[in-house]
């Protein structure tokens, strides 16, 4: 064994086949758990001092991910006790370590090592979404509950928000998992409670994309692209709909539980939120198909769009749009708000067919007929500009056919169709007069969705 005084002596299992002898304390109260990759310096040997490997002597650290069986399971095991900056004599017994076969050359059969080991530091469990890292968990207090929330599970935890050292928040807080945004929680929080358990506490590190991102926080004085931390403890939580339960008419009402929540957080203008609750009423009946099930989703999918709308998500307000048709193909909002739709994305030959389906729908449309105005507006106005476009270019082809009979052939090819600024000029040039702006434009859509947004269905 190596010198230096043992200063305690920890069992780690109940046979003793795992054992420490600590030399060195670490510091604070954090230990990794599996799933944190932690990085140590080892020294292995025989029981009679015969050194086999060692990490120091090539001057690399050693790093690997705990919990995923890639050592022995002795140090899985006893990794998981060390704190930060801890030195300990690990010892492990065959079975915990290379068994009856040991690993020829160094290791003999049966073999018990002993292994020096110093705890450099570690990444916590990755517990982001995307297992990009963006999440990492450090757990402080473990718990041996197994409940845990899950989506719209009752939460009820204290939190500590931390940048720089420095707390900028402090509450206990009680929410439906999936709606945290409600009462100002970041995504990084509610992924981090979905992931604990009953009397867990543990300190998360969160990088901007689920923190405060790019806009940070003037509130609490967080800059942009902030990596923040939360230390959180779960002190109860209730079971959340496990809607694969549900019988047909169960799917139906609580996809109208949800549908009053998208429509309550709509008003509350907390557009991202009422989307998530749209989309949960229809996901919830994805397996319906009778009147009263096709008829919700149809009024979710719509109010998706306008919450896309809200959010000028145009491209997925319009995908909404489309699954309303389908189910209802002369859904009246659904085509006056695809009209919009592709207003804004510039295709006008689809938007007024739109309008034009509600108008025959609805013939005392006013919105829509104003709008069918702006569409034909602005095809008229792309095809004049296309005309000078063309224009334009056949001008200045004749021009290089008329110098072909003057320059040398080579001269005429390199300047045959050249684009020139003043090309680009004169076509972005636009009417002057009466033209149609991007004034009237804008004018006469806020007033379309003005007098569209009885909005609910």
């Amino acid at each position: 064994m190596t010198a230096g005084e043992v200063l305690e002596k920890v069992t780690i299992t109940p046979d003793g086949g795992v054992h420490k002898d600590i030399l060195k304390y670490g510091t604070g109260d954090e230990t990794p758990e599996n799933g944190c990759k932690v990085s140590l310096h080892y020294t292995g040997r025989l029981t009679d001092g015969t050194v086999f490997d060692s990490s120091v002597d090539r001057g690399e650290p050693f790093e690997f991910e705990l919990g995923a069986r890639s050592v022995i399971k002795a140090f899985d095991l006893g990794v998981i006790t060390m704190k930060l900056g801890e030195k300990c004599n690990l010892i492990c017994a065959p079975e915990y370590a290379y068994g009856e076969s040991g690993s020829p050359p160094s290791i003999p059969p049966n073999a018990t090592l002993i292994f020096e080991l110093e705890m450099l530091g570690w990444m916590g469990a990755d517990v982001s979404p995307n297992k990009d890292g963006s999440i990492e968990r450090f757990t402080i207090v473990s718990s041996d509950k197994r409940r845990g929330p899950n989506d719209g599970s009752l939460c009820k935890a204290h939190i500590t928000g931390k940048y720089d050292g420095k707390v900028f928040e402090e509450r206990d807080v009680e929410f439906n998992l999936g709606e945290g945004s409600d009462i100002g929680l970041v995504e990084g929080v509610e992924v981090a409670i979905g992931k604990m358990v009953i009397g867990e506490e543990s300190r998360f590190k969160i990088k901007p994309k689920y923190a405060f991102g790019a806009k940070g926080n003037e509130q609490f004085n967080i800059p942009p692209n902030a990596t923040v931390e939360y230390i959180i403890k779960l002190n109860d939580c209730e079971k959340g709909i496990e809607d694969w339960k549900f019988t047909e008419e169960e799917r139906v009402e609580h996809s109208k539980i949800y549908k009053e929540k998208g429509t309550k957080y709509f008003k509350k203008e907390n557009f991202s939120l009422a989307l998530k609750m749209y989309k949960k009423c229809v996901d919830i009946l994805d397996n319906n198909s009778d009147e009263e099930s096709n008829k919700l989703k149809a009024a979710a999918f719509s109010n998706q769009a306008l919450c896309h709308q809200k959010l000028n998500e145009h491209f997925e307000a319009k995908q909404a749009c489309n699954e309303t048709l389908k189910l209802e193909p002369n859904n009246i909002k659904a085509l006056y708000r695809r009209g919009q739709c592709n207003i804004t994305v510039a295709e006008y030959d689809d938007a007024l067919l739109d309008f034009q389906k509600v108008l025959e729908l609805e013939p005392t449309n006013k919105a829509a007929q104003n709008q069918i105005q702006i569409c034909k507006h602005k095809i008229k106005e792309a095809k004049d500009k296309e005309k000078r476009i063309y224009a334009n270019m056949f001008t200045k082809l004749a021009a290089a056919d008329k110098e072909q009979d003057e320059k040398p052939e080579d001269d005429v090819l390199a300047k045959c169709g050249e684009w020139k600024d003043e090309d680009a000029n004169l076509a972005s040039e636009r009417k002057s007069g009466d033209e149609w702006t991007d004034e009237d434009t804008k004018r006469e859509a806020d007033y379309a969705l003005e007098r569209d947004n009885i909005v609910m269905i």
